[in-house]
Formats: structure tokens, sequence, C-alpha cells
């Protein structure tokens, strides 16, 4: 397989992770007002991108395989559920990041395997988040 679209595969579902982080963030920061939660998906979130920065391609090699005009999937999207409350949005979010570090996960194995045991350790690390959000919610 071309490396490049293993490379594109790595960048979309970076973006998709960190973007979900950030809403879990936002939630345990804005909804919750709980200090610790807060930091820890923070954390989560730095951890990611301290893991792509180490990553044996380059940050700028990743983004320069970025296709977003030519991108198949770009307009099969379809908008989500109507979110009832924050455990809703929270759900969501917690599992698009898990899902996707699996991803990362899987295809850093092709390129990495220590790159793919950090992406496995942070996923176990967002479900343990998980539980304890919800704990909260």
């Amino acid at each position: 397989m071309d490396k490049s679209k293993i490379i594109r595969i790595i960048d979309a579902n970076y973006n998709r992770a960190k973007e979900a982080l950030r809403v879990c963030e936002d939630i345990a920061r804005f909804i919750l007002d709980h200090k610790n939660l807060t930091a820890r998906f923070k954390s989560a979130r730095h951890e990611l991108t301290q893991i792509i920065l180490k990553f044996p391609h380059s940050y700028k090699d990743i983004v320069s395989e970025r296709k977003v005009s030519k991108d198949v999937g770009r307009t099969s999207f379809k908008l989500d559920k109507k979110k009832m409350n924050e455990s809703d949005v929270f759900a969501s979010n917690i599992q698009r990041a898990q899902e996707a570090v699996r991803v990362l996960e899987e295809w850093a194995k092709v390129i990495s395997i220590p790159t793919s045991k950090k992406f496995q350790l942070l996923r176990f690390r967002l479900y343990e988040l998980e539980k304890k959000t919800f704990e909260k919610l």
C-alpha cells in the first residue's frame, strides 16, 4: 500500500481524535466545573499531539498528504442525530476519540510498532476517563 494513503488516514484520525478530546475537555471544564477531569482531558489531547510530533513522518509531511477537496468521504457526511443533553454530546465525542485513536494504533503498526503501543496506552486512558466522566455527569 502507498504510504501516502496511510499518512492520510493518520492525519484524518489525528484531527478527529483531537477535536473530540477538545469537546470532552470543554464539557469537563464548563459543564462539570471539574478541574481534575479537565486537566486529564487536556493531558490526553497533548499526549496525542506529542505522539504525532514524534511520529516517523514529520507533522509537515503528514499535513502535506491532506487532500480535503478530493476526499471521497467529504460529501457523504450525515448530520449526527440530535443531542439531547451534555451526556449525549460527551458520549458521541469520547467514542469518536476512542475510535480514532484505535485507527491510529492499527495503522501505526505498519510504520512504527512503538508508536502503535503509545496509541494503545492512550486509548486505554480514554476508556478510564470515559468512566470517570460519566460518574460526574
